[in-house]
């Protein structure tokens, strides 16, 4: 058995209106995508996209995207990311950009990335805050920030593997 290798693009959907990311979801993404990747590429891109893409995440608060594609082609998908102006959602036009911000071989390089970016926006933010409560709370974010909490979910997940496999 042979196995499909993929690459997965961590991409923001940039918006005016912060608001208007709640109405994001993965068909509305899905579609998007699709639709850019056939106006830039044609019938030969549509072909190549329904093969093996999903949108794997989609946090329509942080208005982060991870969109997966096989590794042949994904420099193709890739390339039309730039010709996505809007997204329909809900019955409405979300004016909307991508920012590929990571190109991962595995989830989890897209999770440890997105802890590190997260990191580095919120020490950004930091010299902006006005009052001392949005700096303590700036702080406080910063700080909770760590590979800690993937480091002990995989080792839970490594000490279930080895109680099935002592049970077994």
């Amino acid at each position: 058995m042979v196995r499909i290798k993929a690459r997965y693009l961590l991409c923001e959907v940039c918006v005016s209106d912060s608001s208007s990311l709640r109405l994001l979801e993965e068909k509305a993404i899905y579609q998007a995508v699709k639709a850019a990747v056939i106006k830039a590429h044609g019938e030969f891109g549509a072909a190549l996209y329904s093969i093996g893409t999903t949108v794997t995440y989609v946090n329509a608060y942080t208005g982060v995207v991870i969109l997966r594609f096989r590794k042949s082609h994904f420099r193709l998908m890739w390339s039309a990311l730039p010709f996505i102006s809007s997204i329909w959602s809900h019955g409405q036009k979300v004016q909307c950009f991508f920012n590929c911000v990571h190109v991962g071989g595995t989830i989890r390089t897209c999770q440890k990335f997105l802890v590190r970016y997260g990191r580095q926006q919120l020490c950004r933010m930091l010299p902006h805050c006005k009052t001392e409560a949005e700096k303590q709370e700036v702080r406080r974010a910063v700080m909770s920030c760590s590979l800690q909490d993937f480091r002990t979910a995989d080792e839970d997940a490594d000490d279930d593997d080895e109680d099935e496999e002592e049970e077994t």
